[in-house]
């Protein structure tokens, strides 16, 4: 592998945790600028955690507006691409990438070696990087409010939800009023008693309006690519985005909404009026956080885990950078339309500081 520490080897000009969207994108704008880096996939494929996904799951952006940069999605380019469409995508474009991608290589943890990085992986494997890109997403570390593991019953994230079936019949109260959790209970309100629970409703958008679709909208008028990442701090809850169906569910009450739930007793929730209600499961669709523990011994990260980073680039270390954070810069910063921009902009910082450092 190149990157190897020891006796001879050679240090990466630039090192990329995690071979999904964003660790793909980041590599393809590093070579641009005459940088050669090293991806390094968890899996054992280069194309991050879609493989992981609900098999029902598609994407609410139109193939058009799905590509990464350099590369189109193909076919029809108004469909929706499903879970498999994008895996197929994404090794595509890897496969187009002229540097080195190593996939079951888990980064354990980063340290300091002088001005760059130590790497030590799950195997015992070292790598020395001049610089470092953090790229894992957040799949990784779903999201568990303390609060519910007071429900004694099964509380599945999304993280890990497949198919319906296993659902078939029983009572099931989806926590999580985003996409993902409008999706999943609007899917197993065919087969089973579901409410959807939140602390706010969920906010719907209009998937077509004037006859176009929402994000030929959010792309001419520039809100798409907006730098609205340095004004918020906790990334709101997502809209939903819908082209009826999710309003006609939600108003046959399949599923039903109700506000959050005041307390969990074992296997019962009380709801705002006093009622307690005996559930089967609690599906939790409240998200992730950024899965990069790996990089605390290098105080990269604040008391909550959270990267302290400023559009991507650490504020605790000059050759540090983050690509896929929600929010980190735009709107769509976490999604396939997005990082494309944000990984150009994090290695064109990085390349310059590289240069410099070399004088």
């Amino acid at each position: 592998m190149r990157g190897r520490t020891g006796a001879g080897a050679e240090t990466a000009d630039v090192v990329v945790v995690g071979g999904g969207q964003s660790g793909l994108a980041t590599a393809r704008e590093l070579l641009r600028r005459g940088l050669r880096p090293v991806v390094l996939e968890a899996s054992d494929r280069p194309v991050g955690s879609w493989p992981r996904y609900y098999d029902s799951l598609r994407l609410f952006s139109p193939a058009r507006y799905a590509a990464l940069p350099g590369l189109p999605f193909g076919g029809d380019p108004e469909r929706h691409p499903g879970r498999d469409d994008v895996v197929d995508y994404l090794a595509r474009y890897a496969a187009r990438l002229d540097c080195g991608i190593h996939t079951g290589a888990r980064v354990a943890e980063a340290r300091r070696d002088g001005d760059g990085f130590r790497l030590l992986l799950a195997d015992g494997t070292h790598l020395a990087a001049r610089a470092l890109v953090a790229a894992t997403g957040g799949f990784g570390n779903p999201h568990r409010p303390a609060a519910l593991e007071a429900f004694h019953g099964p509380r599945p994230h999304a993280a890990e939800y497949r198919t319906p079936e296993p659902f078939a019949g029983r009572r099931v109260v989806v926590v999580g009023t985003g996409n993902s959790a409008v999706q999943i209970a609007a899917e197993l309100s065919g087969i089973a008693r579901v409410t959807l629970t939140g602390r706010r409703p969920p906010r719907l958008l209009r998937q077509r309006t004037l006859g176009r679709d929402l994000h030929f909208w959010l792309g001419v008028s520039g809100l798409d690519a907006a730098p609205l990442g340095r004004f918020v701090r906790r990334p709101p809850t997502q809209p939903v985005i819908d082209d009826g169906r999710y309003r006609a569910a939600l108003a046959a009450a399949a599923p039903e909404y109700r506000p959050m739930f005041r307390a969990v007793r074992g296997d019962t929730v009380v709801w705002p009026d006093g009622e307690a209600e005996r559930v089967d499961a609690l599906l939790l669709a409240t998200g992730y956080r950024p899965d990069v523990g790996w990089l605390a011994p290098l105080g990269a990260l604040d008391d909550s885990g959270q990267p302290r980073q400023r559009a991507g680039l650490s504020t605790v270390h000059p050759r540090l950078a983050y690509v896929g954070l929600e929010w980190q810069r735009t709107p769509a910063s976490a999604a396939l339309r997005g990082v494309g921009r944000d990984a150009a902009h994090v290695a064109r910082v990085l390349a310059r500081r590289l240069r410099a450092d070399r004088r």
